[in-house]
């Protein structure tokens, strides 16, 4: 009779040696884990206040479902007889956006140089040139629209003008980290060659930096051109205006026409700041 090899260790007196549970894993983001449920619940107390607060008719708005359909069928029938109005109106709010993205691309790198720790080393500097800019990112883009429409008067100055506000602001912020992810032994080790700073800044951080700059540039862009379809309807001209007279005056051809072109332009931007973004990766 054949053993196997537990019995034949058995009889000689071995005993099989115990296999040891293996220890578990240590988590560190217990905290985190323990913030996850508390945040959800501090949402759905908002969600449910928020709803007793606005008092919405949800049997009104079931009623009026049917008209959504109805709307959206409207638009679907395009009115090419005014495109000279709408192309116009499109390559004036393309023109806005464009130009407040190139003005606040300067002023951002100009900025963004002074709200990084690394470039200059004066966290003073730092600290007060990022609360500045804090401040005028928390104020919505609409709102300093409005204030340059006091100003300067309906036109598209204006919205040049308020764009370059916040998408200065918001370059500030996102190129100050951008040098910040700059390796500190590069820079170091430019300056033990002798370099200043500024040299440092433009023949080393800002090159290393590009890459991310040009990502952020072309979300930007994308985002200002939206803006500015929305914005030309309170009165900096553009496609935004186009549409909103079209809609107010029920010709939803011309204002299907609008909306779709304005479609069209953010995705053709949205894929060709994709394919410069591979060039540079």
């Amino acid at each position: 009779m054949t053993l196997n090899s537990n019995e034949a260790a058995i009889r000689l007196g071995w005993r099989p040696a115990k296999i040891k549970r293996a220890a578990r894993i240590p988590v560190k983001c217990r905290q985190r884990n323990r913030f996850i449920p508390i945040f959800l619940i501090t949402v759905a107390i908002l969600s449910v206040l928020s709803l007793f607060y606005l008092e919405i008719d949800w049997a009104k708005m079931a009623s009026r479902l049917p008209d959504v359909g109805i709307v959206f069928w409207d638009l679907a029938h395009l009115d090419f007889s005014n495109m000279d109005l709408v192309s116009s109106s499109l390559i004036e709010t393309v023109s806005i956006a464009v130009l407040s993205l190139l003005y606040s691309l300067v002023l951002g790198i100009v900025f963004g140089m002074l709200a990084a720790r690394n470039v200059f080393r004066v966290p003073v500097l730092s600290v007060i040139t990022q609360s500045f800019f804090t401040f005028l990112r928390a104020v919505p883009t609409p709102v300093w629209v409005l204030l340059m429409l006091v100003c300067l008067g309906m036109g598209p100055e204006a919205g040049v003008a308020g764009l370059c506000v916040h998408t200065t602001a918001f370059f500030t912020k996102s190129f100050a980290q951008s040098f910040e992810s700059i390796p500190d032994e590069t820079i170091e080790a430019l300056e033990a060659t002798g370099a200043n700073r500024l040299s440092i800044f433009i023949n080393a951080i800002l090159p290393a930096a590009l890459p991310q700059i040009v990502a952020w540039a072309g979300m930007r862009l994308e985002t200002n051109f939206s803006e500015c379809a929305i914005l030309g309807m309170v009165g900096t001209g553009g496609i935004g205006y186009v549409i909103s007279n079209s809609l107010q005056g029920y010709d939803y051809g011309t204002a299907g026409v609008a909306i779709l072109l304005v479609f069209l332009v953010a995705y053709c931007i949205e894929r060709v700041f994709v394919r410069i973004k591979k060039k540079f990766s």
